[in-house]
């Protein structure tokens, strides 16, 4: 049995909805979904565009960063984050991590801010990993101290909760969704960019397809260009397939956190293996285990019997450019070095069988009693 990392599911409901587009009868889908989007979350504003990375540089437009400034982010982030903004010439800083959460360290974050006051401070990005987020009570009273922006990175979090309200709803100045993100591809592409800032969400509105601006009382044809925007919009194909799977979510979750229950119980002492510890709500959108020593070599065992993994993430000082550019060195980040050699992500999807889920308990058991 060959178990990949991850696999969508895609019904009748998705290819009835494409159909729609294609006759000409969902002209607003979009629209549908932006709307949909807003009372799924529990947010003022949503607003689609092409993937999760779009909704992240169009965030940076939306706080108008500029050249010089400087965000700060979690050393242990898909390379999406930093890149954003390393296109506007501004300057990721990196903190190191929590230990049991995989993100962003509120205590290594707050130090960081009180001892660099700077105008140029312009945001904190905090990525949920996993599904569970970190302290977003202290974290927002955090950027109220400092007088910094919150976006958070919800690519692991659609749907995901904190002390029951929905990532997006929580008071984050801005929260990005990815529908495809990194190791859970989707069949299609697609981000939304969350905001209850009426002024944030007009500015992005307005750069999401080149600044363009039309009169309505002109010809169709007639349009100025107000910005420097770029095209971030959605196809509709995607946003079709988009809707229906986001009726499914809440369900998609249940099933999650139904094997992330599964996994616990079978592997409850298992050697060698830590498991994922729950701090907060925890949609287990991954199922991240540690194992004490010679990681990738467990990996590979597990491949050797069908069952594909992932890794989230490769901390960003290790990357080849960021090291290069900032001068990083190997030692400057100690936890996520130290998470960074141990944490392996197992598949957990709601498309996974109960055979499956057995199949992929057995595999790891088999390989965690070889380790010496």
């Amino acid at each position: 049995m060959k178990i990949p990392f991850y696999r969508v599911e895609v019904g009748g409901d998705e290819r009835e909805k494409i159909d729609e587009v294609f006759d000409g009868e969902a002209p607003n889908i979009i629209e549908e979904l932006e709307s949909a989007f807003e009372s799924y979350i529990g947010a003022s504003y949503a607003l689609a565009t092409s993937h999760g990375t779009s909704a992240l540089h169009l965030a940076m437009l939306a706080i108008d960063l500029k050249r010089g400034d400087k965000v700060l982010c979690s050393i242990n982030a898909y390379p999406s984050v930093p890149e954003v903004v390393r296109h506007f010439d501004a300057e990721p800083i990196f903190i190191d991590i929590h230990p049991d959460l995989f993100s962003i360290d509120l205590d290594k974050l707050e130090a960081y801010l009180a001892e660099n006051k700077s105008k140029k401070l312009k945001a904190v990005i905090v990525s949920h990993i996993a599904g569970q987020s970190v302290d977003l009570d202290r974290l927002y009273s955090i950027a109220k101290m400092y007088d910094v922006k919150i976006v958070e990175d919800a690519s692991d979090a659609l749907g995901a909760t904190y002390q029951g309200k929905k990532i997006g709803s929580t008071g984050a100045d801005i929260t990005c969704f990815d529908f495809s993100p990194h190791l859970r591809r989707n069949v299609c592409n697609g981000g939304m960019l969350v905001s209850d800032n009426e002024e944030i969400i007009e500015r992005a509105k307005s750069l999401r397809h080149h600044a363009l601006a039309t009169d309505d009382d002109a010809l169709g044809y007639v349009y100025d260009v107000t910005d420097i925007g770029s095209e971030y919009t959605m196809s509709p194909l995607d946003a079709a397939t988009i809707l229906i799977q986001l009726e499914k979510q809440d369900e998609i979750i249940e099933r999650q956190q139904e094997i992330a229950a599964l996994f616990n119980e079978r592997f409850a002492d298992t050697p060698h293996i830590s498991l994922p510890i729950v701090e907060q709500d925890h949609a287990f959108s991954l199922y991240i285990i540690k194992v004490d020593k010679n990681r990738d070599s467990f990996a590979r065992e597990l491949s050797i019997r069908g069952i594909e993994t992932g890794l989230h993430y490769i901390p960003i000082h290790l990357l080849s450019y960021y090291k290069a550019k900032y001068s990083l060195r190997i030692n400057d980040f100690p936890v996520a070095l130290r998470n960074y050699s141990q944490v392996l992500s197992i598949p957990n999807y709601a498309a996974l069988s109960d055979n499956e889920v057995e199949a992929i308990c057995d595999a790891v058991l088999d390989v965690a009693s070889t380790r010496v």
